[in-house]
């Protein structure tokens, strides 16, 4: 074998090697094994009334924490609403970039993450009307994540309350657990 061989030989185990360790350090993210998410909540939200039609969309909402201990760079959340008896079919869906290269989620920290359907329900009667209309179906919300060139991951499912706002603006306002719909606390001029 000449020395012009060897060397070539010699080179090409190289490239091989480096694209050996390359691989290794380049390995899919685990959503699961790098984010928890906890405070889930799915309610309607009011959407800006166009042309005498008022609107509501289906929103999840919940918080991502980074439990790992490197800063996430690239994640995205993303929900897929379903009406009820329709599961085999997607009525709408939400999309968000978390966290960006710009705004990276440090090891520890959390976000809130609200992702809004492009499905909405509309009406040209009041809002509160909206959850009795014969031709309203209650939804399901599946809500997933990415992290970096991983897949979409799903991170559960939940029904979407018929409530409108979520959980806090209820127990802010003093509202029952079950209440639908927020009462706007009597004026002053009605007390007179």
């Amino acid at each position: 074998m000449t020395a012009r061989a060897r060397r070539g030989r010699a080179g090409r185990a190289a490239v091989l090697v480096l694209l050996g360790l390359t691989a290794l350090s380049c390995r899919t993210p685990d959503p699961k094994a790098l984010l928890d998410v906890s405070d889930v909540d799915a309610y309607w939200a009011v959407e800006p009334s166009m042309g005498g039609e008022q609107y509501i969309a289906p929103v999840v909402r919940f918080r991502l924490h980074n439990r790992s201990d490197k800063e996430l760079h690239a994640v995205q959340a993303m929900a897929v609403f379903r009406r009820k008896g329709e599961e085999n079919l997607t009525w709408g869906s939400g999309y968000e970039e978390v966290v960006s290269r710009r705004a990276p989620l440090a090891p520890g920290q959390s976000v809130l993450v609200t992702l809004h359907s492009d499905a909405r329900y509309h009406s040209t009667g009041p809002v509160e009307g909206m959850f009795t209309h014969p031709q309203f179906r209650d939804a399901l919300a599946e809500y997933f994540t990415r992290v970096g060139s991983s897949g979409w991951t799903s991170f559960g499912k939940t029904d979407v309350a018929r409530r409108l706002g979520p959980r806090t603006v209820a127990g802010e306002l003093g509202l029952p657990a079950g209440s639908p719909f927020p009462t706007p606390p009597p004026s002053p001029s009605a007390r007179r």
